[in-house]
């Protein structure tokens, strides 16, 4: 029987030792992934309204978002943006924890250059009493999780539509437009659909 003990002995030996050597390459692995991640392009003196700072990154990388707005059968707005190279972090997410993540963030809508909402999906419905008589700028700029503008030479990444409301006539119905006509046959004009360049002009 003392035979088979010791090689049990050094086999349990070796266990440790490999143990103990695998928990040591575990930190090890721990340490580099807790590294600082790599900074995600770079941050610009250049601010947004709110003051936010603009994060630019190459064109080749950048996020793109172009965007759409057609009148509802209940006298509101429906808003869809359309992404490319962008990915929607949801809201507590590791992603949407505050460090900046390449192609990932979220939207804030703005109408007339005031924050109406931020969006985590490509869908919204703007209530009517946002958009009230007259022409309106209704635009989409993306962000980073940290709450930086994506931004492609010195310009944030945005697009923007063109909005008219009038008064319903009597009798009158909304009706929607085909995208980029110019107006509606019923109440409402949409001004395009707002593919714009990087500088948000509509092309």
């Amino acid at each position: 029987m003392s035979w088979t003990r010791r090689p049990l002995t050094l086999l349990a030996v070796c266990v440790l030792l490999t143990g103990a050597a695998g928990c040591a390459s575990g930190d090890a692995r721990e340490r580099v992934s807790g590294a600082s991640p790599t900074p995600v392009g770079t941050l610009l003196e250049d601010r947004d309204t709110e003051g936010r700072p603009y994060r630019q990154v190459a064109q080749r990388d950048a996020p793109d978002v172009g965007i759409e707005v057609q009148p509802d059968a209940a006298d509101g707005w429906d808003v869809r943006l359309t992404v490319r190279k962008f990915r929607f972090s949801r809201a507590g997410a590791a992603g949407a924890a505050g460090a900046a993540v390449a192609g990932r963030g979220l939207a804030h809508l703005y109408v007339d250059g005031r924050l109406v909402t931020r969006l985590r999906t490509s869908e919204y419905r703007l209530a009517a009493h946002l958009v009230p008589r007259g022409t309106h700028h209704v635009t989409a700029r993306l962000y980073a999780d940290d709450g930086t503008a994506w931004a492609v030479d010195g310009r944030p990444v945005e697009s923007t539509a063109d909005v008219t409301a009038s008064e319903p006539g009597p009798g009158a119905t909304p009706s929607a437009s085909a995208p980029g006509e110019a107006r509606t046959h019923g109440t409402r004009r949409i001004g395009g659909r707002g593919s714009p360049d990087r500088a948000g002009k509509a092309s």
